[in-house]
């Protein structure tokens, strides 16, 4: 599509946005096991002189976002969570799968790359390298609509607009540049370009990690604004967990590639049903000087993305596990309405034998952990 932009008003919430083709029910995006594999450029002696080796970043995911929902995902470094967010983007091609937005396949005929991308936004972790050192912040912002389209004066008048709705006066900071503003003032310019082309979605991978906890705050609320003031749908990747539980509607999990837990946020938090989940949510930081972490509740480190073990992929690292777990590979299931697990426990028809010795899965999290 090469003529002018057409996006709605920027002032107006999207409740009934014209772009919406499939009404609420239809998920804003569907992911269909998407794959993404990086072969190594020189195998390890230990592969031999077979296929080259390749690390599995992203092995067969599958999900959906819903429409005006924040959808948090989870994981341990390198379980794939921002290669996962890139391909959404297609900043990098997937492998193999599937992403169909709002009912049309993106890259399609219905749905080119370049119409998909003005309706599909991304906010990295880093605010500085962000950033164009050699452009001012109003250019920086403005830069996307002119791109599509939009005529240099427009371009401009949207970018001070959005500049002042993130709480920067353009009389002030739209003449500056990145070097000249502090880590929360450049991730806030990093919204406000994400939003000059009026996304349905934004995709925030670690947008507020390396932010001071006060100026956090700050942008966690900014960002519920402008989630309820432009009709937003959020994709939101954190390693903080307590931010996670603060900003999703619902939450996925994530394990060495692959999707372990997905449910809304009271599902996985108050009653995680995968070892890992509940792993993860013990080792959520107390407010309590009394509540002391006196064993690590997840030993090991994860398994080589180049060689996976076989079955269940957290077998190696959980306390449950039993034989099958190494034989059989979990399917993921729905144990409960809108919650689902790839766990062989879950499953009567695996051969998993429960035992009196599994405790409920909610038994180890904090109650200040999972509420506060």
């Amino acid at each position: 599509m090469n003529g002018p932009a057409t996006t709605p008003d920027l002032t107006l919430a999207t409740a009934t946005d014209p772009r919406d083709v499939g009404g609420p029910r239809q998920p804003l995006l569907r992911v269909e096991k998407l794959q993404k594999h990086f072969p190594l450029k020189r195998a390890p002696l230990a592969f031999g002189r077979g296929p080259r080796p390749a690390v599995r970043a992203v092995d067969g995911v599958s999900f959906d976002i819903r429409k005006g929902e924040t959808l948090g995902v989870v994981g341990e470094s390198g379980c794939g969570k921002s290669t996962t967010a890139r391909l959404l983007m297609q900043l990098i091609a997937q492998d193999s799968g599937e992403l169909v937005f709002d009912g049309a396949v993106v890259g399609s005929r219905e749905l080119p790359l370049r119409e998909f991308r003005r309706q599909t936004q991304m906010v990295f972790q880093d605010s500085y390298s962000s950033l164009n050192p050699r452009m001012t912040i109003e250019d920086s912002v403005a830069f996307g609509p002119t791109v599509h389209g939009v005529s240099a004066r427009e371009a401009l008048n949207r970018a001070h607009d959005l500049l002042a709705r993130v709480g920067l006066e353009p009389a002030r900071f739209a003449g500056r540049y990145p070097h000249e503003l502090s880590g929360g003032q450049r991730q806030r310019v990093n919204i406000a370009r994400a939003l000059a082309l009026a996304p349905r979605l934004v995709i925030l991978d670690e947008a507020v990690s390396a932010l001071d906890k006060s100026v956090e705050a700050q942008v966690l609320n900014l960002l519920e604004d402008l989630k309820r003031d432009f009709g937003l749908t959020y994709l939101f990747i954190s390693h903080d967990l307590h931010v996670v539980r603060y900003m999703s509607d619902r939450v996925l999990v994530m394990y060495l590639g692959q999707v372990v837990e997905v449910g809304t946020a009271a599902q996985v938090f108050d009653a995680p049903r995968h070892p890992y989940t509940r792993a993860l949510l013990r080792s959520m930081p107390s407010g309590d000087p009394m509540q002391r972490t006196t064993e690590a509740p997840l030993s090991g480190d994860p398994p080589n993305p180049i060689d996976p073990p076989p079955g269940c992929r957290f077998h190696t690292r959980c306390a449950f596990a039993q034989p099958v777990c190494s034989q059989q590979m979990p399917a993921f299931a729905e144990t409960a309405a809108g919650h689902g697990v790839a766990c062989l426990r879950w499953q009567p028809e695996s051969g998993y034998v429960p035992t009196p010795d599994f405790p409920d899965m909610a038994a180890d999290v904090a109650p200040e952990a999972v509420h506060g």
